[in-house]
């Protein structure tokens, strides 16, 4: 798949099963809204007292399911970094085009974003 191809088919989703590594090594997985820019940096949002959000704190290193419909899906590994709410970026403009009702989630004590770049 060409990476243009590749981002149609992420960005025409919206969900993900997000992976990352908890203490002791125990992998563990959530289910998040996802966005994507145009370089293929997936973008979700969770509270940072969230296991996930600790778990890529502690070990950046995840990997996501994108995909179900039709039994196809993208297999995606990357880094996940951190972005706090009161940080600014093209990340959040397109996270918020995707999910217009999660600017609500601004006000909710300890929301934060990560980027998974691949």
């Amino acid at each position: 798949m060409t990476e243009a191809g590749l981002y149609k088919f992420i960005a025409a989703q919206t969900l993900a099963v997000v992976s990352s590594t908890g203490p002791g090594g125990a992998p563990q997985s959530a289910l998040v809204g996802i966005a994507v820019t145009l370089d293929l940096h997936v973008v979700f949002d969770t509270l940072e007292q969230s296991r996930k959000a600790q778990n890529l704190i502690a070990r950046p290193a995840c990997s996501l399911v994108i995909g179900w419909t039709g039994e196809i899906t993208v297999q995606f590994e990357g880094l996940a970094d951190q972005h706090k709410a009161d940080e600014e970026g093209d990340w959040k403009d397109l996270y918020f085009t995707a999910w217009p009702d999660c600017r609500d989630h601004l006000k909710w004590p300890g929301i934060t974003y990560f980027v998974v770049s691949p």
